[in-house]
């Protein structure tokens, strides 16, 4: 996590850099301006994922580890795959017609890619927030820089993962989604020892069946 989230039991880069319990002594200092830039950099020089993934909150997962959630997801994904998985369902026509724009036209940041949406207005703002953390929490679109569009804050800049991480994405294409669970959990369970099936599946937003598969116990 890029900030420790209540109820999410995964380490977090700001205690990691700062040492500091957020809960307590939480303050905006250089050490948060760093973290703050390195959710950008670090995506665009290919040396990590960030987005929006757990509880739709900062999330940065290694490179290692995104082929095993890219199978657990099932969104190994071409490019122009967006009609594909609108037509089946899994995505909204939001998220859609920001993938395809994304596939049209490579990185867009926030602004641009809102305007190619058709998603300008406030109303379209609201759509687009949604849409953005649908696809973000399915680890379709990555956070990849930022650009100065406007004289105020640089807007975040997006591209998606398959292009993105050509090589992790390849690697996912030979994981099934019930290894990658098991692999998934057995790192989960280095990370928090402690933690009981059910904190897994709550995580993960596994089914019973899928936990207890993940974790090797028997019915």
């Amino acid at each position: 996590m890029l900030f420790p989230v209540n109820n999410i039991p995964l380490p977090s880069l700001y205690y990691g850099v700062t040492r500091r319990n957020p809960h307590i002594e939480f303050k905006w200092d250089r050490y948060s301006e760093i973290l703050w830039r390195w959710k950008s950099s670090i995506p665009q020089r290919k040396r990590a994922f960030y987005g929006k993934y757990f509880r739709g909150r900062g999330t940065f997962i290694s490179l290692k580890q995104l082929p095993y959630l890219l199978a657990m997801q099932e969104t190994v994904i071409e490019p122009d795959d967006y009609g594909k998985f609108y037509s089946a369902g899994r995505i909204t026509e939001n998220a859609r017609a920001i993938w395809e724009a994304l596939a049209t036209h490579g990185p867009l940041a926030t602004l641009e890619l809102r305007n190619v949406a058709k998603m300008d207005s406030k109303a379209g703002n609201v759509r687009f927030k949604r849409a953005m953390a649908e696809l973000q929490c399915m680890l379709i679109v990555v956070h990849f820089g930022t650009e100065q569009e406007t004289a105020a804050w640089a807007s975040g800049k997006f591209e998606l993962v398959c292009r993105a991480f050509p090589n992790e994405t390849a690697a996912a294409r030979g994981i099934t989604p019930e290894a990658a669970r098991r692999t998934v959990a057995a790192k989960f369970l280095a990370l928090c020892p402690s933690s009981q099936p059910k904190d897994v599946a709550r995580l993960f937003g596994w089914t019973k069946a899928e936990t207890m598969a993940a974790l090797e116990i028997s019915a």
